[in-house]
């Protein structure tokens, strides 16, 4: 499975903003960007305004980088959002955001969604009862996501669960069994994400 490898505050400093792709780094003083907001690449002082495609395509890129997906799995989304009735937008956000990875993320399950994904790819989540090791399956409402009863993945999710630092979501639902799982309860929306998106820059882009 392809995917990025290179270091993720390179990827906070382009995109300039916290995408907290290191968990709880990201809430300390060791956070990159924290310590250098500048762009990352040398001769900074000889790039001009950002062109109009440049916006556009930063936006994309930063939706990209935070989720953890690449450019023929975004296009993949985007072409279905396109396809499905409501907001093209609207319907991309809540795609993403019903990604497997992402839905363990926003459990505490995993302090990142790279953690999370690991963790999905490793077969220590199932879903309704079933394992499920594919980190781009679709959440659908009303699916019961749990920890295997197993000692190291219970370890594993507790000691997650132990530094969480924000606020399970309201689309998703949080049980306080011994065994860690969750719900979800509805269909996520845009207003659910936890970074500011601008989607209609990456409606323009993509519908070029």
């Amino acid at each position: 499975m392809a995917r990025y490898t290179g270091p993720v505050c390179r990827l906070c400093r382009r995109d300039g903003m916290k995408l907290f792709l290191k968990g709880s780094r990201c809430d300390t003083p060791k956070c990159g960007i924290e310590r250098r907001e500048s762009p990352p690449g040398q001769q900074q002082f000889r790039r001009g305004k950002m062109t109009d495609y440049g916006l556009h395509l930063r936006e994309k890129q930063k939706l990209k980088h935070y989720y953890g997906v690449l450019e023929r799995q975004f296009r993949r989304y985007f072409q279905r959002a396109e396809h499905t009735k409501g907001n093209t937008g609207d319907v991309l956000m809540s795609l993403l955001e019903r990604r497997l990875d992402n839905v363990v993320h926003r459990l505490g399950f995993g302090l990142s969604r790279s953690q999370a994904r690991q963790m999905v790819n490793h077969g220590h989540v199932t879903v309704n009862g079933r394992r499920a090791d594919v980190a781009s399956y679709l959440v659908g409402v009303g699916d019961i996501i749990r920890v295997k009863n197993r000692a190291k993945s219970l370890d594993l999710v507790r000691g997650s669960l132990a530094e969480r630092s924000s606020d399970v979501p309201d689309f998703l639902s949080a049980g306080e069994a011994d065994i860690p799982e969750g719900v979800m309860g509805r269909l996520p929306q845009a207003e659910d994400v936890s970074i500011p998106i601008q989607t209609q820059l990456i409606v323009e882009l993509c519908s070029r």
